[in-house]
């Protein structure tokens, strides 16, 4: 399915943190974790400080044909020395805004995710999807990802 309106991924900006925490409180896992407050929590801009300077980690959003965020994942590039040195992208925390979910714009975020891991020289793309997520598993999936790993977790 193709968006209602055309998506524009591009790097995310301070001024889009905000949102971003919108987003990523959008749904019953996320209403737990994230504080929503005007302005933000000091944390999450801390946070997207660390984000920005880092060359190895992009977070993304996607906009619709207006300019409003309606998406957003973070991405991250690795080289280890399995698979012959090869180097791989770690995407998480991709979240699209429910009121357009299933118009084509976490496919639009995926592809360009995808691109962005080409062009950096990864052979290949990992994410992250908490398991109680199945839906999005589904969308993975029709994607062309494939359940390979167990993550597992432990707070700290």
């Amino acid at each position: 399915m193709h968006p209602a309106s055309p998506v524009r991924l591009r790097p995310a900006l301070r001024e889009d943190v905000a949102t971003i925490v919108r987003l990523l409180a959008d749904d019953g896992l996320g209403a737990g974790r994230e504080v929503i407050a005007d302005p933000p929590p000091g944390a999450y801009f801390d946070a997207f400080e660390e984000i920005l300077i880092n060359p190895q980690t992009l977070l993304a959003v996607a906009e619709d044909g207006s300019g409003m965020v309606i998406g957003t994942f973070q991405m991250s590039f690795m080289r280890g020395l399995s698979n012959q040195g090869a180097k791989f992208a770690l995407v998480k925390a991709v979240r699209v805004a429910s009121s357009v979910r299933g118009q084509g714009v976490g496919q639009a975020m995926m592809q360009w995710a995808m691109d962005e891991a080409r062009r950096r020289g990864c052979r290949h793309i990992e994410l992250f999807t908490h398991l109680s997520r199945t839906k999005a598993q589904r969308f993975y999936e029709r994607l062309g990802f494939e359940k390979s790993h167990a993550g597992m977790r432990r707070a700290l």
